[in-house]
């Protein structure tokens, strides 16, 4: 008899032995995961939208971002705990449902920290401020005498003190104070911020009690597998599914239209298996039987769009973007010319835990458990497919298993809704691996060209830049074709040179697949086109590329790019607040060329390389040593300097900055994704490889700028270095230059 039991994860693992390393060492998984914190809800006395002090004197603060590894879930409360005077060891982190109240809480662009610092700094000095007046009340004595410390509120003019918990209900009963009121701390009297506090989740992810998206499970729970349209804007032909529905376990075969209109966040057509198990939906949905029906994307074959994008930008000039001076007239003039063109493809997320969501439809209402970086797009999305209030959709965040810009989407949530809504049983979608690569929000190929002028000096008279890469809004509106300035403020028109004339400018790159934003999105082509084109400048030069770099940049100024034409978006916050400041581009590579032996004598076939980036307002600089060896090529070290302005937890700065280089050195070596008649020639880690532990560098160093500044971007800003740092090394190393990506496309990696 043919048995098929339900049988999670940890307890797969638990029966098999296998783990991520191949190796389990003593101790005995869970075979399962409470839901503890995923679905908790505040139990105390509401001083705030994010904090609640219990009778025990527990603090429970409000995450209201999505934890995916960069330690969030610790670092903003960190900061409400310094303010309030909580001690941090009796505080109890909750995560968020879906709510506009909070303000945003699309977790992505590297903004939690820099959007909210100062919020959940008054949100712990409106709390503290509200427990110090409990106290007085309670003693009738001025407010004045009153001061929060160590999760207690004393009395300045005798030896009384009252703990918050004492306090929690009267200071509950108090009206809360505007947040700008608020009086707070002084930098020196900071406990928590700049200190490296372990993330909350660390224990319950070493034990294996950590709740990630596959880890939900619901009373009666069914699962689905779902067979997409292999290329965009697909649709179902004519389908066949007597096959699938004979597999045991196999309930219901049910097709999942697209809806009108351009991708957006919809769910790709298909159909869907469902089932009492994953096994059995995954077996029926192998027996579908499928016709596709063409669309304008199903002939899409990359290697021909980028011989075209790259045709376009060296062929001849597009829309002038920036301006500055008489490009044409300088160039002709040019003591020597330089010129180059640059190719980057389409690119994959590829994270850990691929897309799962679980729904549960009762009436009028809908759960949505995901692990989500966008609850409220989630809550929103799925409100407007079932066709409910927007209050009817309740969203419940778990943790991530990595995310990358890809689970701000929420198509695979809304599938997991309608198809719980159309069974009328919680339903868990969980994608393969192969779904997620398959149907990505691919990250856009580019094509770029560079063309510079240098004087008898080895000096930069003239600089033109020209790109073409498919733009993100095409996604929801196919006619878009041309990058946007906001795209075009990652790295390309932005440049902080001081070259007398200069000229950007754009060519048409209409979309064929889902375009979306990938961990540091459009500043990973632009900054190897850049950071290259630097590199070969300086050597054109001869002058020593760090040095050249620092000359390129010029005089330490803040740039305002109005007067030349272009609108810059300083990612959505004003110059004002977080002015671009060309001395803290410099102060990044001036402190990595200090820290790294720049300019030893190495063997043959080896090479030091650098490069420098100013993304989501932070500036990074990146070296990478390198061997070509045989045809193969080895990184062996990677450095890097990040200017993050304050940083409220360095510990996670530097995983996050070690995380960084790494992500960007496996794009760099391997990352590439192909069309072909519209499909994608990659599905899985043996032809998508990520980096493997034999291919990451035995030494990576990274160091953080002290600096009193706001705080700005970290989770993306150390990876658009690293693969121009690489390429230039490759140079030093070899004489080669590589102008197109993934390297492995030139070497043994």
């Amino acid at each position: 008899m043919n048995i098929v039991s339900k049988l999670s994860r940890r307890r797969f693992l638990q029966l098999t032995g296998i783990s991520a390393s191949g190796l389990v060492l003593g101790g005995i998984l869970p075979a399962g995961g409470s839901l503890a914190g995923i679905l908790d809800r505040p139990a105390g006395k509401e001083l705030n939208i994010f904090v609640s002090v219990t009778p025990d004197g527990t603090v429970e603060i409000i995450a209201h971002r999505s934890e995916m590894g960069t330690g969030i879930r610790t670092g903003l409360p960190q900061v409400v705990a310094d303010e309030m005077e909580a001690d941090w060891h009796r505080v109890k982190v909750i995560q968020a449902l879906a709510n506009t109240e909070y303000g945003s809480q699309n977790t992505d662009g590297s903004r939690s920290v820099r959007d909210f610092y100062t919020v959940m700094r008054q949100m712990g000095a409106v709390a503290k401020h509200m427990l110090e007046q409990a106290a007085a009340d309670t003693w009738d004595v001025e407010i004045s005498e009153c001061v929060a410390r160590n999760h207690a509120v004393h009395h300045l003019n005798s030896n009384r003190h009252l703990g918050f918990g004492e306090l929690a209900q009267r200071a509950a009963r108090l009206e809360t104070p505007e947040p700008e009121s608020a009086v707070l701390k002084s930098a020196d009297d900071f406990r928590y911020i700049g200190s490296s506090i372990p993330i909350v989740d660390l224990e319950d992810i070493t034990l294996g009690k950590a709740v990630y998206g596959t880890d939900v499970h619901l009373p009666d729970m069914l699962y689905a597998s779902i067979e997409r349209s292999p290329w965009l804007q697909g649709k179902i032909a004519s389908y066949d599914a007597a096959e699938a529905k004979k597999v045991k376990g196999v309930l219901d075969v049910v097709e999942l239209k697209a809806e009108p209109g351009p991708p957006g966040f919809n769910p790709i057509e298909g159909v869907a298996v469902i089932a009492t198990n994953t096994f059995s939906a995954q077996r029926g949905r192998e027996k579908l039987s499928i016709n596709w029906s063409e669309s304008a994307h199903s002939e899409h074959n990359s290697s021909d769009y980028l011989d075209e994008l790259a045709g376009r930008v060296k062929g001849g000039p597009g829309k002038v973007r920036r301006e500055r001076g008489e490009v044409d007239a300088a160039l002709a003039e040019a003591e020597t010319v330089v010129e180059a063109s640059y190719r980057t493809p389409y690119l994959a997320h590829a994270s850990m835990e691929p897309p799962v969501a679980t729904a549960r439809v009762e009436g009028d209402r809908c759960e949505v458990w995901a692990p989500t970086q966008g609850p409220q797009a989630t809550q929103r999305e799925v409100a407007r497919a079932l066709k409910l209030e927007i209050e009817n959709v309740t969203v419940h965040v778990t943790l991530l298993g990595g995310a990358f810009g890809r689970k701000s989407k929420p198509d695979f949530s809304i599938e997991a809704a309608r198809l719980a809504a159309h069974v009328g049983k919680p339903v868990q979608v969980l994608w393969t691996r192969e779904d997620d690569i398959r149907h990505d929000y691919f990250h856009a190929c580019s094509a770029q060209y560079y063309k510079a002028g240098l004087d008898h000096e080895g000096t930069v008279t003239a600089w033109l830049a020209r790109e073409a890469a498919p733009p993100i809004p095409a996604t929801f509106d196919p006619g878009v074709t041309m990058m946007s300035s906001g795209g075009l403020s990652q790295g390309f028109a932005n440049v902080p040179f001081v070259t007398p004339n200069l000229r950007m400018e754009s060519h048409e790159a209409p979309a064929h697949v889902r375009i979306g934003w990938l961990r540091s999105v459009y500043n990973i082509p632009y900054a190897f086109g850049v950071g290259s084109f630097v590199d070969e400048l300086a050597h054109a030069a001869g002058k020593d590329p760090a040095e050249f770099w620092l000359e390129l940049i010029g005089r330490d100024r803040l740039l305002d790019f109005s007067d030349e034409g272009f609108d810059y978006s300083n990612y959505g916050r004003s110059l004002a607040d977080f002015p671009y400041d060309t001395a803290r581009t410099k102060g990044v590579l001036r402190k990595l060329v200090d820290s790294i032996p720049w300019g030893e004598i190495l063997p043959s076939g080896q090479g030091w390389g650098l490069s420098v980036a100013h993304s989501f307002l932070s500036d990074v600089a990146v070296a990478s040593k390198v061997e070509v060896k045989d045809g193969r090529l080895k990184v062996l070290e990677l450095h890097g300097v990040i200017d993050a302005g304050r940083v409220v937890n360095p510990d996670r700065v530097h995983a996050q900055m070690e995380g960084g280089m790494i992500f960007g050195m496996s794009l760099a070596l391997n990352g590439e994704i192909t069309f072909a008649e519209g499909k994608t020639g990659q599905f899985n880690f043996h032809n998508y490889p990520i980096a493997r532990m034999d291919q990451t560098p035995a030494i990576i160093r990274s160091h953080i700028t002290p600096s009193t500044a706001a705080p700005s971007g970290v989770g993306e800003p150390p990876t658009p270095p690293v693969a121009p740092s690489i390429a230039n090394a490759v140079f030093a190393a070899t004489g080669k230059r590589i102008r197109e990506l993934p390297l492995g496309k030139h070497f043994d990696v």
